[in-house]
């Protein structure tokens, strides 16, 4: 599988908003580099205060100018600062848009790669990780040009002592070459284990009800507890190597600094030295010492980095790796319309030639020829595992096909994903999702009200009674999954959800295993003599195995091990 290399994840960043990243590099870099001017000051003060030099300025003056360059550096950072952090947000929302995006564009059937606590946890942290990587890259920048315009000031004072300050770069290019794929495992693993708890986690907060059944609380949460101590284990051992590689390239700048300050010593003693010089040494040493502890900082941020774009893609293996950066309006212009059929999306006939969608291993379906006039009703039957959900799935673009064709009035359909949608066709399937919002908005799903005709959707869907005795009606919060509504309330929201949007195909997954014989009689019945237009009435294709559905329905489809045997 192709990745996303780290440069060019970095640089599509970047781009996306250049104006403020610019800012960032201006801002910060003028902001460290200018820190050399507050100790060619000290310089200037001490050698005025000791006469080693006549600077031409009065203490006064000297110390007025540091005030004005500190204050024009503090409004500067808070500049670079704001630049900074937008980058670092537009970046974030960039990135996890597009993840959701691929995600929904994926086929429906199939399930997220990784458990859904998990899917969050690397949508929150590591996509943060890597917006917040580019602005690195202004505070490099700015320690690099300090750090060079500093050597070079130093050098033209004592090159020996300046000498000594390159030495812990050096050193630490050394010891990344030893850490570098320790940074990788040890970060990989702390972000597997922290990845397993959420997704756990998740888990538990969707089976509430099965945990205290089964009365596994106790082992619940004696396997929570091992996938904790696993993320401890996991992310101490990556905290502490990383504290050692910090403390080792900030400890070599540390012994530099200490070996510049005795050869400054001996240079003062030697009267070669001034005490300004030693200021001046004092200040700039204390950065450029630093500059390789943040080398290294930086390169292991790139090990890091490694790892999340790795974990950020397998969220999305059906899309492009280039898809994660894709520039697009954080805020697209979305009109929401009920949908308008046009007269080809009126289904005239419906035609599956040799339709085959297998699973790894066993299942599927194989060699599937149906035919479905329009306005016709049509059951689907058969033993459990027969294909019968496969089949619908398969046919709905949730599913890949391996072969066959779809033909929607003699037009061969390409992505069946992007055809059966309304106003052209509709699902429910046998556990319909409904999201912790008001009735209403969980069957509008966004359509605006007033263009589409939600009384008549209810009354077909046999809800208006259950919606009159809801204690707010259509504006009664059903919570997570609907777990305020019965299974029957549940499915018939849904179903109610694709009525309003006046399919010309429905498709049901046996809808009937939460009603009661006579309601779902009755939903049959409003079904089939629903009028949309003059003379056309939507067609019904369903998985179904009550008798009285069987002899309602005009063709019975029989499915065995995948296969039509009617």
């Amino acid at each position: 599988m192709r990745r996303l290399s780290i440069p060019r994840g970095t640089w599509a960043l970047i781009r996306y908003r250049p104006g403020h990243f610019l800012l960032s590099v201006l801002g910060t870099t003028f902001y460290i580099s200018t820190q050399l001017v507050p100790g060619w000051v000290e310089k200037l003060f001490f050698d005025q205060l000791t006469g080693a030099a006549e600077v031409g300025r009065s203490l006064s003056g000297i110390l007025l100018l540091l005030l004005i360059v500190e204050l024009m550096r503090a409004i500067v950072d808070i500049v670079a600062q704001w630049a900074e952090a937008y980058v670092r947000e537009e970046g974030g929302s960039l990135l996890r848009a597009n993840v959701v995006r691929n995600i929904l564009q994926k086929p429906g059937a199939e399930p997220l790669p990784v458990p859904v606590g998990d899917a969050i946890n690397r949508l929150d942290d590591d996509i943060a990780d890597f917006a917040d990587f580019p602005t690195w890259i202004p505070y490099l920048t700015g320690t690099f040009v300090f750090t060079l315009l500093a050597v070079y000031i130093l050098f033209t004072i004592a090159p020996l002592i300046t000498a000594v300050a390159v030495l812990p770069l050096a050193g630490v290019m050394l010891l990344n070459r030893f850490a570098f794929r320790r940074f990788l495992r040890y970060n990989q693993r702390a972000r597997e284990t922290a990845s397993s708890v959420t997704a756990f986690l998740g888990e538990i907060f969707g089976a509430v009800q099965a945990v205290k059944v089964a009365g596994a609380e106790g082992g619940v949460l004696r396997h929570f507890q091992k996938l904790n101590e696993e993320r401890r284990v996991a992310n101490v051992r990556n905290a502490v190597f990383f504290a050692l590689f910090q403390s080792a390239t900030h400890n070599m700048g540390d012994i530099a600094v200490a070996i510049m300050v005795l050869l400054a010593g001996f240079q003062i003693a030697a009267g070669t030295f001034t005490v300004g010089d030693f200021a001046l040494f004092s200040t700039y040493l204390f950065y450029v010492a630093q500059f390789p502890a943040h080398v290294g900082s930086y390169l292991s941020e790139i090990a890091q980095e490694r790892v999340v774009l790795e974990r950020t893609q397998e969220l999305q293996p059906h899309a492009a790796p280039e898809t994660l950066v894709q520039h697009r309006p954080l805020q697209p212009e979305i009109e929401l319309v009920a949908p308008q059929p046009a007269p080809t999306d009126r289904l005239q006939r419906l035609e599956l030639r040799n339709l085959t969608c297998r699973f790894d291993g066993e299942g599927g379906i194989e060699g599937i020829n149906l035919v479905l006039e329009g306005g016709s009703f049509t059951v689907i039957t058969g033993q459990v595992g027969a294909g019968k959900t496969t089949l619908l799935r398969a046919l709905l673009g949730l599913l890949s096909l391996e072969e066959g064709q779809i033909l929607w009035n003699g037009i061969i359909v390409e992505d069946p994903a992007t055809w059966f949608v309304p106003p052209r066709a509709a699902y429910t399937p046998q556990v319909p999702r409904l999201f912790s919002q008001p009735l209403r908005d969980n069957i509008l799903m966004g359509l605006p009200e007033q263009q589409v005709d939600l009384p008549s959707a209810l009354e077909a869907a046999v809800l208006t009674p259950d919606v009159a005795r809801l204690e707010a009606g259509l504006d009664t919060i059903v919570g997570p999954r609907g777990v305020r509504l019965s299974g029957g309330q549940i499915q018939r929201s849904a179903a109610a959800r694709m009525l309003v949007r006046r399919p010309s195909l429905l498709v049901f997954d046996d809808i009937s295993s939460a009603l009661d014989v006579e309601t779902e009689q009755r939903l049959w019945h409003n079904l089939l003599a629903t009028q949309d237009g003059a003379s056309h009435r939507p067609t019904l294709l369903v998985v179904a195995h009550r008798a009285e559905t069987l002899r309602r329905a005009d063709r019975v489809v029989v499915l065995e091990k995948g296969r039509l045997v009617d």
